[in-house]
């Protein structure tokens, strides 16, 4: 018999593919292996003290305009609330009248039950539905005057009941509402001070004594750009006097009637007697919606030492920002109010020569401290 051809596959194909495989899961595990390495070899950079700074003064700042939010929110609610219990009042009251004129539509009911004759006018007094028995006129020609006045003042206090009602029921949805966007806000700014707050509890020692180097510097440049200031004010103020006593010494000079000298003594007084104010809160504690005596946010102080002076000015520092008359920096007078950054959510008490009276930040007390220590947004005199 012949010998049967063998059919086995070569077997050198299997030797020849296998440690190729095992090369590329090799390299497979080495790249990975080695990006895994990477990774755990550079982690991310811990931030420098000068970003740590920015990040932190950014924290402050929004959450002195959640501060805001939560005062304008608080103020609504306020006022929302007392609107709220008027108009329950204003129900209660309503209430009592329809009952009134309830009784006394029920009185002619009886009186007619106790005569024995169940009138037309009796089946009207004693319905469930006495609106649409009252537009029959075939009724109305059988009732005496006083049973038609009767019918009427029940009609209009139970119209006038129904919207105050309503009313009421429209102040208290927005009244939630209000109280809604007041609890947000409170959370907005107990958020970002703990953010600030532990962005500073991480810095070392070293990084501490470095942070403060950088605000000793900035407070310079800003006591140097108040001084700058104060010289210019001087100046214009002396050249405007010299103007003044030509103007007067000249033929003719000095006749006027001096109604605006005494505007100028009005309001001078009124500043020095927001400026005593503010000077008397300085060193008490920076707390955020507080509105004194034992503590302050910037709107609450300059709101407070304005009402010392004899005038009320709102509450945020959005509303204080459009009263009185816009003021350039460079005509700043005792008392005016000076507000900073673009949303507006910081403001001091100018008190002469470049410098204010503010309440900072959490942290930190009410204090006179240099109007260039922040970016100016823009100026007001309130009165």
């Amino acid at each position: 018999m012949p010998a049967l051809a063998s059919h086995r596959k070569p077997r050198t194909r299997v030797r020849t593919t296998a440690p190729a495989v095992g090369l590329t899961a090799a390299a497979l595990a080495s790249v990975t292996l080695l990006s895994t390495q990477s990774a755990m070899a550079a982690p991310d950079p811990k931030p420098g003290v000068e970003d740590v700074q920015k990040k932190v003064d950014d924290l402050y700042r929004q959450a002195g305009t959640a501060t805001q939010q939560y005062n304008q929110a608080k103020e609504a609610s306020a006022a929302q609330r007392a609107k709220v219990d008027a108009l329950l009042d204003d129900v209660a009251e309503r209430a009592d009248k329809l009952n009134e004129a309830r009784r006394t539509l029920g009185a002619y009911a009886a009186a007619q039950y106790r005569s024995g004759s169940i009138t037309p006018s009796a089946t009207f007094f004693l319905a469930d539905d006495p609106q649409s028995y009252f537009d029959q006129s075939q009724l109305m020609d059988r009732m005496t005057g006083r049973q038609q006045q009767a019918i009427t003042d029940f009609r209009t206090q139970q119209a006038k009941a129904s919207k105050k009602r309503a009313e009421a029921v429209r102040s208290l949805e927005t009244l939630t509402t209000t109280q809604n966007t007041l609890r947000t806000s409170k959370q907005d700014v107990q958020t970002k001070l703990g953010e600030a707050r532990a962005l500073l509890s991480e810095l070392t020692a070293e990084e501490k004594a470095r942070l403060a180097t950088i605000e000793r510097k900035k407070e310079a440049e800003a006591r140097r750009k108040a001084q700058e200031l104060a010289k210019q004010q001087a100046a214009s103020k002396a050249e405007a006097d010299r103007k003044a006593d030509e103007a007067a010494k000249a033929p003719g000079g000095g006749t006027g009637t001096g109604t605006g000298s005494g505007s100028d003594n009005g309001a001078t007084t009124e500043a020095e007697k927001v400026l005593a104010f503010a000077r008397a809160q300085i060193g008490k504690p920076y707390v955020w919606g507080a509105t004194g005596p034992a503590s302050y946010d910037c709107s609450g102080l300059t709101q407070a030492a304005w009402k010392a002076a004899g005038v009320d000015i709102p509450r945020t520092t959005w509303d204080q920002v459009k009263i009185g008359t816009r003021v350039a920096t460079a005509d700043l007078r005792p008392g005016d109010l000076v507000f900073f950054y673009d949303d507006i959510s910081h403001v001091g008490i100018y008190k002469g020569d470049g410098m204010m009276i503010h309440a900072p930040k959490p942290g930190a007390n009410v204090r006179e401290e240099s109007i260039y220590y922040m970016p100016i947004y823009g100026s007001v005199r309130p009165s």
